[in-house]
């Protein structure tokens, strides 16, 4: 197997994963300490690159460019194929009204912080909306063109903040215990929602021709350095605001200025910023033009027409809406998103395999942990919708 596809599918994985979570684990997990993060984390990166391998075991019966709906529909009957194609879309919608959420109330920042102007959250988050989705509507290759300028410079903002948070690390900030129980269960669904790299799986299958050690490979080396990432993102977040600071200052824009103030380092705030900017942007550009495409081909289908201004309409209206409606959302939305996640990474694999293992006369790959795991699985997936519905009728509290 070409190593020059293994790494680029590793990167693709890592990509994938890392972006706005980033920017919701330090809030998701400002009441229950690092160390019980750090606990939540490993365990949940176990889980989701267990059921990646579960994806890798099911390609083993399909055919190598078979997408997710393909296999629902081969393994679980036409009522998969749906559950498939419902969960993606409401995935995609979740995931896209939380970035516009954070977006927006960002871009407002940005352009008082730049020319002095105070505007509305409304209006912010409309232009915000009007130019990803002018981005988004004009094609694929103008998305990866502008991703690729955008990925360099986060990625050399993310080393600046790491540089200048890393030796403001207080010891006693990162023992900080749990404020109450309620919100350990609370802060799963969003830190399990930044562990999603499940969606890139069949094409990284059809890009390595199936190929099962270099597939295991991409995706444990994938997913561990979105983990390796997110620790360290942890340590200099939770590390240098105390617990109660963070607490009181709940939102993505109040914790952006809460690093920025603790730290007295000149230009310090905007780098910050700039970071979070980009961290949204790189992830709102690549989940808006998966739904955008998965939408343009389900109206072609449908034979209601493939206007690109019409499926950016139907793309970005919606998610805009819940924006406006609740511009402080940026954490529920990704709460939300992490119901759907449950079922596509989880469920399904779970389902699919099962089904797999029953019907296939033989299998050159079989992960490990028998029925067992697939049970264990099932019941953290159960637990994972089971909080975020406690949160949504307010019997948890809730986070951000």
């Amino acid at each position: 197997m070409n190593q020059s596809k293994v790494m680029g599918s590793t990167l693709i994985i890592a990509g994938t994963t890392i972006g706005a979570g980033m920017l919701a684990l330090p809030l998701a997990s400002a009441g229950i300490g690092f160390s019980t993060s750090l606990i939540i984390m490993l365990a949940l990166w176990c889980l989701m690159a267990y059921t990646a391998l579960l994806m890798i075991e099911i390609h083993q019966h399909a055919e190598q460019d078979a997408t997710l709906h393909t296999l629902a529909m081969q393994f679980l009957g036409t009522k998969g194929k749906w559950v498939a194609s419902f969960a993606m879309m409401f995935l995609f919608y979740a995931l896209c009204a939380a970035y516009i959420a954070g977006g927006g109330a960002q871009f407002s920042d940005r352009i008082a912080d730049f020319t002095g102007l105070e505007v509305s959250n409304a209006v912010s988050t409309l232009t915000f909306t009007l130019i990803v989705a002018s981005v988004v509507t004009i094609g694929t290759s103008t998305v990866d063109k502008v991703n690729r300028v955008l990925f360099l410079v986060k990625i050399v903002t993310m080393a600046i903040v790491l540089t200048f948070l890393a030796p403001n690390v207080t010891e006693s900030y990162l023992l900080s215990i749990p404020v109450e129980r309620g919100l350990v269960i609370a802060a799963i669904p969003v830190i399990f929602t930044s562990f999603g790299f499940h969606g890139s799986i069949p094409a990284i299958v059809n890009y390595l021709d199936g190929h099962t050690p270099s597939l295991r490979r991409a995706i444990l080396v994938g997913s561990a350095i979105p983990l390796i990432v997110y620790i360290f993102w942890q340590l200099v977040t939770l590390g240098v605001v105390n617990q109660s600071t963070l607490i009181e200052n709940q939102g993505l824009s109040a914790l952006i200025s809460t690093l920025a103030t603790t730290v007295h380092t000149s230009n310090l705030g905007q780098m910050i910023g700039v970071f979070a900017d980009l961290a949204l942007l790189t992830s709102f550009l690549g989940v808006s033009l998966g739904l955008f495409e998965f939408l343009g081909d389900s109206l072609k289908k449908k034979g209601k027409g493939g206007s690109r201004l019409l499926v950016g309409l139907v793309t970005f209206t919606p998610p805009m809406g819940f924006a406006l409606f609740y511009p402080q959302g940026f954490i529920m939305a990704l709460g939300y998103a992490a119901i759907a996640l449950v079922v596509l990474a989880i469920f399904l694999p779970i389902l699919m395999v099962k089904k797999a293992r029953q019907t296939a006369q033989e299998s050159h790959y079989q992960v490990l942990g028998g029925n067992l795991g697939l049970i264990l699985c099932s019941v953290v997936g159960v637990l994972i919708v089971g909080a975020q519905i406690l949160i949504t009728v307010g019997a948890l509290p809730a986070l951000g």
